[in-house]
């Protein structure tokens, strides 16, 4: 019995899952409503440049692009190659400049499933507290950043901390449909701290930003962070890859994590 998933079906529940009308994904790709109606229900069979459009307005990761050229007959267009491909050496260059250039604040770079590609020497030194055992490859830096044996016990602001990293994974559970990420977040909800968050006072960040507040042994380092991917990727392994940077929050962080590169 056959288990292929039709390309219409796919192509339905991604544009459900952007919540877009038929109507104006058919105005956006440049296609009839009815060609398009024809397509989910499996009455039409897309072109292979139709499947690509589509999937360009739906924003479909390229991953999943090439599942539904797959799905139609045709064959995948988007290449998969390893991080040290020779094909990608001036990405992999431009990820460890990025990151060596971070010093002497923590960056990290991580793939779809938010596993560790590489960190830079700051980050890794934060990383050292967590159990040996979370610290093996392959890393998964949501579950060393909440697990009551990774760096849990040192976030002084853990509810907060926590309701920002499961928010965020839960709106990539909702856009991916990822099954891995789906598992990670029911893991990542089951675990439980008990003795280990300490709520600080309210702290003041114009309520824009949620920070990282990290109880070090100098005292506490106060993080934000942002996120850089690749602007226009055709690679699905350079597509999946996003820069982590965590950016010091007060002076006080920026002046201790000088110090204890060597700076002054």
């Amino acid at each position: 019995m056959s288990t292929a998933v039709a390309v219409g079906d796919l192509l339905r529940g991604w544009r459900q899952r952007r919540r877009i009308s038929q109507l104006d994904l058919a105005g956006d790709a440049e296609i009839s409503t009815r060609h398009l109606s024809f397509i989910e229900t499996g009455r039409s069979t897309p072109s292979r440049a139709v499947i690509l459009r589509l999937a360009e307005q739906l924003d479909v990761p390229l991953r999943a692009r090439n599942t539904l050229l797959t799905a139609a007959g045709y064959a995948p267009v988007f290449a998969e190659r390893p991080l040290d491909d020779p094909a990608l050496a001036l990405a992999r260059q431009a990820i460890d400049r990025l990151l060596a250039a971070h010093e002497p604040f923590p960056a990290i770079a991580v793939d779809r499933h938010w596993t560790l590609v590489t960190g830079n020497r700051a980050a890794t030194q934060l990383m050292t507290v967590a159990d040996a055992a979370l610290l093996q490859p392959p890393v998964n830096v949501l579950r060393l950043s909440l697990h009551p044996r990774g760096l849990a016990p040192r976030i002084e602001n853990l509810h907060e901390w926590r309701g920002h990293v499961m928010g965020r994974l839960r709106r990539q559970v909702e856009v991916s449909a990822d099954p891995v990420l789906a598992e990670l977040l029911t893991e990542l909800s089951d675990l439980t701290f008990p003795g280990t968050a300490h709520e600080p006072a309210v702290h003041d960040y114009g309520g824009v930003l949620v920070p990282l507040r990290l109880v070090a042994d100098g005292g506490v380092l106060s993080f934000f962070s942002t996120t850089t991917i690749f602007g226009t990727p055709v690679d699905i392994t350079l597509s999946e890859i996003a820069l982590e940077s965590f950016f010091p929050a007060d002076a006080a962080t920026a002046q201790a994590l000088r110090r204890a590169a060597g700076e002054h």
